[in-house]
């Protein structure tokens, strides 16, 4: 088995979770895919493995519904029993329900909250005690410039996205202790399955949307060292 280092990357079946595996592999790292729909995990794991024929590093699929803590579990266990290590995890995933505030639901906000707050907490909680015993590892969670300046009819993302930025800092804070950094990367509008189920290409360009290697690569740089943080900090990134 390759002794690479080993990162999980949510959400890894399209748009910036599959560009930050691709980016991961790329580097040496072993990666475990996770993710809902099993077919867009083994394209990511195919396009993955032909870019790394030569078997310096290895690729996991892993279908998981991260919105379960047991399931979070789950696949920290099925990631150190695989790679004997976590060296970093990638929070990708990510749902962005577009609606007025007068709309909004208990479903649709408990639905945003599961995704983009929870499935974050239950993992770091499951994989703390691999980081206490490694003394070392790296988090980055994947926000939005929303928090900053919200679009109109994103209330329950932005809530639970500024929520991820403040458990981010939690999570810096208090992992500072066992050699845990974590930060935050909030892009603008990026070109994803997601942008384009709420936008159409003439209310958001392609021109002005980032390609999801362009976030990609700012969250591979934290995970490598090659980019410098502040401890919780978010990172805006938008187009040039």
């Amino acid at each position: 088995m390759p002794e690479n280092k080993a990162a999980i990357v949510t959400g890894a079946g399209s748009g910036i979770g599959r560009a930050t595996a691709e980016l991961l592999a790329e580097s040496g790292y072993n990666v475990i895919l996770a993710g809902r729909t099993k077919s867009k995990l083994d394209q990511t794991a195919e396009r993955i493995k032909q870019q790394m024929a030569d078997g310096t590093v290895t690729c996991r699929a892993i279908t998981s519904d991260i919105t379960d803590a047991q399931a979070c579990k789950e696949l920290v266990r099925e990631t150190v029993q695989a790679y004997g290590r976590i060296d970093a995890m990638a929070n990708v995933a990510g749902v962005a329900p577009l609606m007025p505030l007068e709309q909004v639901t208990t479903q649709v906000l408990q639905a945003s909250l599961d995704t983009n707050l929870s499935s974050v907490v239950h993992l770091t909680v499951a994989a703390w005690p691999t980081f206490k015993k490694q003394n070392n590892g790296v988090i980055v969670n994947v926000s939005t410039m929303g928090t900053i300046d919200p679009w109109p009819g994103f209330a329950a993302y932005v809530s639970a996205k500024a929520g991820l930025n403040m458990f981010t800092y939690c999570t810096a804070q208090e992992g500072a202790a066992i050699g845990l950094k974590a930060v935050v990367v909030a892009p603008g509008a990026t070109e994803t399955p997601m942008l384009r189920a709420n936008f159409d290409q003439q209310q958001v360009p392609p021109d002005k949307a980032m390609p999801p290697r362009q976030v990609g690569q700012i969250i591979c740089d934290c995970i490598t060292g090659k980019r410098a943080f502040e401890p919780g900090q978010v990172i805006q990134v938008s187009s040039p």
